[in-house]
């Protein structure tokens, strides 16, 4: 039997042929399955030869569109590729990405359109015919092949064409040999505009599209000079491979003569048409999520709950902390739902557990930012989700609510002990802060200065708001529609703020509320370590009876 772990890869190839209305082309799938995070994703990319000419006195102008049905008649469009002028063989760099689910049938539509303006709907284009099947036929149409053992990248091209070509507008297409012998496109670079001597920007490319992982695989560049109709001018091509350009690590670059195969026919004294210098080449292993923790990265949950005034008199049935007939609320519901996914990835299962915005006995005069929830200050931890709920409970009758509505004082706290974890160097721990409150933020402006500086710790924030309340700032906190600053002006490293109002939850499955708010948390996590260049912990070896 074969085991594979979420971030392997497999590849395999798929030819359909698809008849549509008055023409017969063919339609070149390749796949690559990848799992991510537990996340199974199909790539798939599209080449099309002998399509219609719809355009007068030109070629079409094609863009491939997937759509999935979701349903009866209704298709949904899940990507599409750029397009490409004047061509009816087009081979499109742009790959299009879909979530594979086994237990399902997906049926899919591939749709190729001729472009002719700039408007996103396909409605006032060229239908030029397409394609039905379902995924399962796409992965399942020829045996996969072997597993990759490490998933890297970063094949990284940067060249210069030191001959002169006129006032060209190069470009790189780089391909791969498929199994059948035939090139495949697997990158096109940036076009340069009028430029004798073009240096092209970095790019990063998976190993497995870039060469199958087979670094002996041979290669082939073309650099052509762009123009607007699509006719794009051959400069010149050259063969290699990747262990050839990984000698850029000697820290000189590697040259090719660029030749163009039919002047080198006309012209003995032709030498090329131009020398491709490529400086750089690394190989750098893209960790997941499941390395770290399979490593033994430790995630560590920490509670912190809204008392404030604004949640109402928990005795009363309109109160978001009364207590249902169930033993239940939003609160509740919320905690349990997060911290069942989160709970497993810690071993010891001790989670620290805060309140904040209530007056505590036995004098109840100033409210407390951050109070132990089971009033043990110096060990806050309680046994599992159900440890916190129990303490939730016992303390809920002896708080009188109260205000502001303050988060800086518990995210400095937390991100005070994810500061001292950082002293092991190494990816060792992980810390995740869940917040549930009712109502705006009132020191919004600390907050932002305390996000700012965790955003340089191993700390992830996740802020689910109960009630009806209006979540504004929770969603400025979040950073989706623009980057996070302080307020002298610092943006944030990475985004760690995840916000959600539970509103939207409340009469969906358990599960559909964890799986929205922790669904960042995986690549806030590499991100992390990946920004600190720490590599997965080695996984202790059993111990030998």
């Amino acid at each position: 039997s074969t085991s594979f772990r979420c971030d392997r890869s497999l590849l395999a190839e798929a030819a359909v042929r698809a008849r549509t209305g008055c023409f017969l082309s063919r339609l070149q799938l390749q796949y690559k399955l990848q799992m991510a995070d537990c996340v199974s994703k199909v790539e798939l990319s599209v080449s099309c030869s002998d399509l219609l000419d719809k355009d007068v006195g030109s070629k079409s102008d094609p863009l491939c569109v997937l759509l999935q049905s979701s349903g009866g008649d209704k298709w949904t469009e899940l990507a599409r590729t750029e397009r490409l002028k004047n061509t009816s063989s087009p081979s499109f760099s742009q790959r299009l990405r879909v979530d594979y689910h086994f237990e399902t049938v997906q049926n899919l539509k591939l749709g190729i359109y001729d472009i002719d303006n700039s408007s996103h709907d396909l409605g006032d284009d060229d239908y030029l015919g397409g394609v039905e099947l379902t995924l399962g036929q796409i992965v399942s149409s020829k045996t996969l092949s072997r597993p990759l053992q490490l998933k890297k990248g970063k094949p990284a091209g940067k060249g210069t064409i030191t001959d002169t070509f006129g006032k060209s507008d190069p470009f790189l297409e780089f391909f791969k040999k498929g199994d059948d012998g035939k090139w495949q496109l697997v990158y096109r670079t940036e076009v340069v505009k009028n430029n004798l001597n073009p240096t092209w920007k970095k790019f990063t490319v998976p190993l497995q599209t870039f060469c199958c992982s087979d670094l002996e695989r041979p290669l082939k560049v073309d650099c052509s000079d762009y123009d607007s109709d699509g006719s794009h001018d051959l400069i010149g091509s050259f063969t290699t491979k990747v262990s050839e350009l990984q000698k850029t690590a000697h820290g000189s670059p590697v040259q090719f003569d660029c030749i163009h195969p039919e002047k080198q026919k006309k012209k003995k004294s032709y030498k090329n048409s131009g020398v491709v210098s490529v400086k750089s080449c690394k190989m750098e292993v893209q960790y997941s999520f499941l390395d770290y923790v399979m490593g033994g990265c430790q995630i560590n949950f920490t509670v912190g709950i809204d008392f404030t005034g604004s949640n109402g008199d928990p005795r009363s049935p309109n109160s978001l902390h009364y207590m249902s007939p169930d033993g239940l609320n939003q609160y509740l519901s919320a905690l349990w739902s997060v911290g069942q996914v989160v709970q497993d990835y810690d071993t010891d299962k001790l989670f620290p557990a805060f309140g904040f915005g209530a007056k505590l006995p036995p004098d109840y005069q100033a409210a407390h930012h951050e109070f132990a929830l089971n009033f043990n200050p110096t060990n806050p931890y309680c046994q599992g989700i159900q440890g916190i709920i129990e303490a939730y409970r016992s303390v809920l009758p002896q708080l009188r609510l109260s205000g502001p509505t303050n988060f800086s004082p518990i995210i400095n706290h937390v991100g005070s002990i994810a500061a001292s974890s950082m002293q092991s160097n190494s990816a060792s721990q992980y810390f995740v802060l869940l917040i549930l409150t009712d109502g705006e933020i009132t020191d919004f402006d600390q907050t932002r200065d305390a996000i700012v500086r965790a955003s340089r710790l191993p700390l992830s924030i996740i802020i689910v708001g109960v009630g009806p309340a209006d979540f504004k700032a929770m969603e400025l906190l979040d950073g989706d529609d623009g980057v996070l600053r302080s307020t002298v002006g610092e943006a944030v490293a990475r985004d760690i703020v995840q916000f959600v109002p539970y509103r939207q939850f409340k009469d969906a499955p358990q599960t559909a509320l964890a799986q929205s708010v922790l669904a960042e948390v995986p690549n806030q996590l590499v991100s992390y370590f990946k920004m600190r260049g720490f590599e997965p912990p080695k996984p202790k070896a059993a111990p030998t009876s």
